[in-house]
């Protein structure tokens, strides 16, 4: 019986421990390297980024024009209300505003 006790605790960590085909082997990411076949993708991915900057800068400026010209257009109307009365133009206006700010605040947060 002494001889077959390694035999049995052998088998019972073998059929304890999990089978190679339950947990594939980890594969670990391909490190990228940076050769010279790799140069024109890379400058063509900095081109887009260019571009996409561009493009982002171009319509921050479009915008804050517009955040400018609705801040005059809101002020103007408030200055010819009275304490007693809002139009609902105005309240329509500041809501435009908000919402073009908060668009200028998530396009400068992209770039970088």
């Amino acid at each position: 019986m002494k001889s077959l006790s390694p035999i049995i605790l052998a088998f019972a960590l073998a059929a304890a421990l999990p089978s190679a085909s339950q947990n594939p082997p980890l594969r670990l990411p391909e490190v990228q390297r940076s050769g010279p076949e790799d140069q024109p993708r890379l400058r063509m991915e900095r081109e887009m980024a260019k571009k996409a900057n561009q493009e982002r800068q171009a319509d921050l400026k479009r915008d804050t024009e517009k955040l400018l010209t609705l801040a005059k257009e809101l002020k103007e109307s408030v200055d010819k209300t009275n304490e007693g009365m809002l139009s609902v133009d105005v309240v329509k206006k500041a809501e435009e505003i908000e919402k073009l700010a908060h668009s200028v605040k998530d396009k400068m947060k992209g770039s970088y």
